[in-house]
């Protein structure tokens, strides 16, 4: 319509200046003429009518042109316009699949986002929730094939789509897969933040705290994870670790991972029970002896109490010796006091190993302590008080299961 009004507005405008140019000449007393010759032939009018047919040619001419250059340019406007129509279309289509995943529609979101993907200015997008989608359905072949046009279709966004192909294989449990895709990232990206907490993840998820110790400098160089959080993370890896290695039996392995642990994480008792109870597992119990010791003189804890009495060492009287120091520390200490009557029938000392047994009962009644004063006074021949600290020490056991029970329901 435009057009249009531009054609008749140019048209009454030739006209107009063709009528005032002729009226103006038409003054003159001797209006002129034109003359043009070529070879034999020859053209004389007047100069009005020479002018008049100028502006009207001009203005024919000027709208035959305009009129071919549009008619040349129109294919391609027709193209631009159609993938305009189309890029338009995929942006709308990219949004209702955004929402349909959103919602659920797994199988919906898959075929629009598909559909409109070559088309659109951001494929990548398309291809990547396409491939979010077939695996929330369950179709991983379909999942695998849009990153791989993905891949094809944005060769430069290597990162993110084995970002999200990571993500994916991780959230299937594929944890071998996830740790492949994110092995070859590492090494292209040994610092990418997204890479590095998703190995981390994997790692966790996977059980590989081998893994996650030799990840845990650059996690804490590239500032992943707080302070506070790595920490928590080194103390569960090297527990992890020490627990494996316990499983194995083998010394030297349970000491290579002990040696590699700072000394902050040492200290806690919790760890340090680990290793301990690892080491005499393993039958190496002496060789921990003196420095299990030496942790029980600077932190006092019961679990690494119990451990120390359970050391087979090859030197029980200075094993006695030891523990008996610590109860000037801990008077009426119930599971020091069983130890050392334990620690005294080592040494054949009975005497004293009743009375530590009978003094750990009156502080505080425990099923080990009845059983070792049971075992005691029956080698003495007194069954009768031997069968009542058997029972006591039944009773005590049953009434701790109850209440094991009572607290689980």
């Amino acid at each position: 319509m435009k057009t249009v009004f531009y054609f008749l507005g140019s048209l009454v405008f030739a006209v107009a200046t063709a009528f005032l140019v002729n009226n103006w000449l038409q003054g003159f007393e001797t209006p002129g003429y034109v003359l043009i010759g070529i070879g034999h032939w020859s053209l004389e009018t007047t100069l009005a009518i020479f002018s008049v047919t100028q502006i009207i040619t001009f203005f024919i001419l000027y709208f035959f042109f305009r009129t071919l250059g549009y008619l040349i340019r129109l294919p391609g406007q027709l193209k631009r316009r159609g993938s305009t129509v189309k890029f338009n279309r995929s942006q709308e289509a990219l949004i209702a699949g955004l929402v349909d995943s959103a919602e659920g529609n797994w199988e919906k979101a898959e075929h629009v986002l598909i559909k409109h993907a070559s088309h659109s200015g951001a494929p990548l997008l398309h291809y990547l929730t396409a491939a979010k989608a077939a695996q929330s359905r369950g179709a991983f072949d379909k999942r695998d094939e849009y990153l791989k046009k993905a891949a094809v279709q944005s060769p430069d966004s290597g990162v993110a789509i084995g970002l999200t192909q990571a993500e994916l294989h991780l959230s299937g449990n594929q944890f071998d897969e996830a740790l492949e895709t994110l092995t070859k990232l590492h090494s292209i990206e040994p610092t990418h933040a997204s890479v590095l907490k998703l190995m981390h993840q994997t790692y966790q998820k996977a059980g590989n705290w081998e893994g996650i110790r030799k990840l845990l400098p650059s996690l804490h160089t590239n500032k992943i994870l707080m302070e506070a959080e790595i920490k928590l993370l080194e103390t569960e890896a090297f527990s992890k670790l020490l627990k494996q290695a316990a499983e194995t039996g083998e010394v030297a392995e349970i000491q290579a991972i002990w040696s590699e642990i700072p000394n902050y994480i040492r200290k806690m008792s919790g760890v340090s029970a680990i290793y301990f109870a690892a080491m005499i597992n393993a039958g190496a119990g002496e060789l921990v002896e003196d420095e299990l010791a030496v942790a029980l003189s600077v932190n006092w804890d019961t679990t690494l109490l119990v451990l120390f009495g359970t050391i087979p060492s090859k030197d029980v009287l200075k094993q006695l010796t030891m523990a008996e120091r610590w109860l000037s520390l801990h008077v009426n200490d119930a599971v020091l006091l069983a130890i050392l009557g334990k620690l005294s029938l080592h040494c054949l000392n009975n005497e004293k190993a009743q009375g530590y047994l009978t003094q750990s009962i009156a502080a505080e009644p425990t099923v080990q302590a009845y059983q070792l004063l049971g075992d005691l006074l029956f080698e003495q021949g007194d069954k009768d008080s031997a069968i009542q600290c058997y029972k006591n020490g039944l009773e005590l056991a049953s009434s701790e299961i109850v209440s094991r029970i009572e607290a689980v329901f």
